[in-house]
């Protein structure tokens, strides 16, 4: 029977949290042991493959931590047969140095984290602390990624999954279908979800600041630098660091990069010294990456180092039994109390609709709608969808421009609410926008239903 654990150093006691050790070098061995007894976890060891699946089968453990290679196997196999049994036992590998292709392999195969040797102690703890705070349960399927379609289903059973890694993720998909919801899931599902997140977008960034401002600086450095300033890595340190439009990163930039990745160490500009950094880094772009690398946009190596765990967002128009469901929430949201549905019509509409602009430009139509429909019932006119991004309906091609007056009233409708928005509901200054008068101003708005929102209305 095993005893109760003592208080840990950080003086929070551990309620019977063991860990597993997988080597075959005994010094590793009790190195690894006498910093996690430190720690105040109960610790088993294994000296082979064989034992160590032996012990997995028989105990309960909250963590493993093998080498990679043994005399009767590798890490790999206890990772597959901890993935394959579904245990809820985060495991760790110790890599050879530089070896980062076994690294990735172990990531893909199920792994939590790596560790390269030679071991550094001050990384063993804090994967150990990462790893041990870990949510006993998976994360509940997210209500922010709406919809039941089989897509986005594989989407959110993903993120469950590879939100208790600290395995690189790659989010690809078109712009506005939610790359940066998929992140924040995965960031708030996994054990750093209490630390910082750095968001970066690697596109507004000039080239010249680009290594500054990942890395830091040191007072000196160059012109203008009158302290020492933190990077995006040190300032993401123990957390996430999501790097989106990643795609745009420029060549120079993403060698340094590369670099820092493999060594999870960082100079500041101007250093003498590295510093170690502990960081999950998430990525994402619009573009696809694997055409980057083929035109030589983007390193190859840099490629498999952030697309270790790759996740494609849908686009909405791959969802369309979902739109309708989405629209009303989206809706719902956006009404704030204010009564408000779509007709049958307009949903019909909806489902049909392409969105080139994914949840965005539905989250844009309902909310620009809103303003122009009349007593609260959101019509087809309302929605003012482009023609030309429109699916195919069943029910025929007639053209959308016919009966002509109901057309010309949609793009009258549609210039002057684009001209309100933009003077924030000023018609006067709308009115001089489109070179009208108030007073035709006003008649307009009045005879196609376009009311101001409360509090936006300008005198005559």
């Amino acid at each position: 029977m095993r005893n109760s654990l003592p208080a840990s150093v950080d003086g929070a006691a551990h309620m019977s949290q063991h860990v597993l050790l997988v080597d075959d070098e005994p010094d590793i061995l009790e190195l690894l042991e006498m910093t996690l007894l430190k720690m105040g976890l109960v610790v088993d060891k294994a000296a082979c493959v064989s034992e160590a699946l032996t012990k997995l089968a028989a105990n309960h453990y909250d963590l493993c931590l093998t080498d990679m290679r043994m005399p009767d196997g590798d890490g790999l196999e206890v990772v597959k047969y901890i993935t394959a049994q579904n245990l809820d036992v985060p495991v760790a590998v110790i890599t050879a140095h530089g070896n980062m292709e076994n690294a990735i392999t172990v990531l893909k195969a199920g792994a939590f984290d790596y560790l390269a040797k030679p071991l550094s102690l001050d990384q063993l703890r804090t994967l150990v602390k990462s790893a041990l705070s870990l949510p006993q349960t998976g994360p509940s399927a997210d209500k922010l990624l709406l919809g039941n379609a089989p897509a986005m289903q594989k989407v959110r059973d993903l993120i469950e999954r590879v939100a208790r890694s600290q395995a690189p993720v790659h989010i690809s998909g078109e712009s506005g279908s939610g790359k940066e919801l998929a992140a924040r899931l995965i960031v708030q599902s996994g054990p750093r979800r209490d630390q910082p997140v750095i968001a970066v977008n690697c596109g507004a960034i000039p080239e010249n600041l680009m290594e500054s401002e990942f890395f830091g600086y040191k007072k000196g450095a160059f012109t203008g630098a009158d302290k020492d300033r933190e990077g995006f890595f040190q300032a993401a340190n123990g957390g996430t660091l999501f790097l989106d439009e990643v795609a745009d990163l420029p060549l120079a930039m993403q060698v340094k990069l590369l670099r820092v990745i493999q060594e999870k160490l960082v100079r500041k500009v101007g250093a003498t010294s590295e510093e170690s950094i502990d960081v999950r880094l998430i990525s994402a772009t619009h573009k696809d990456l694997a055409e980057c690398v083929k035109s030589g946009h983007f390193r190859q190596d840099l490629y498999y180092r952030l697309n270790v765990i790759p996740i494609q967002m849908p686009a909405l128009r791959e969802l369309r039994e979902d739109i309708a469901q989405i629209a009303q929430l989206t809706l719902d949201r956006l009404r704030a109390g204010t009564p408000a549905r779509f007709s049958e019509d307009a949903l019909r509409a909806l489902q049909q609709y392409d969105f080139p602009g994914n949840v965005r430009e539905l989250e844009n139509i309902i909310e620009r709608a809103l303003a122009l429909c009349s007593d609260g019932l959101i019509a087809v006119p309302d929605l003012c969808l482009t023609p030309a991004s429109r699916a195919q309906s069943d029910v025929g091609e007639v053209s959308d421009k016919y009966p002509l007056p109901d057309y010309l009233d949609r793009v009258e409708k549609e210039a002057l609410l684009e001209a309100l928005q933009q003077t924030n509901f000023n018609r006067t200054a709308a009115a001089k926008l489109l070179g009208l008068t108030f007073r035709t101003m006003r008649y307009r708005m009045e005879r196609l239903g376009i009311k101001s929102p409360a509090g936006t209305d300008d005198a005559d």
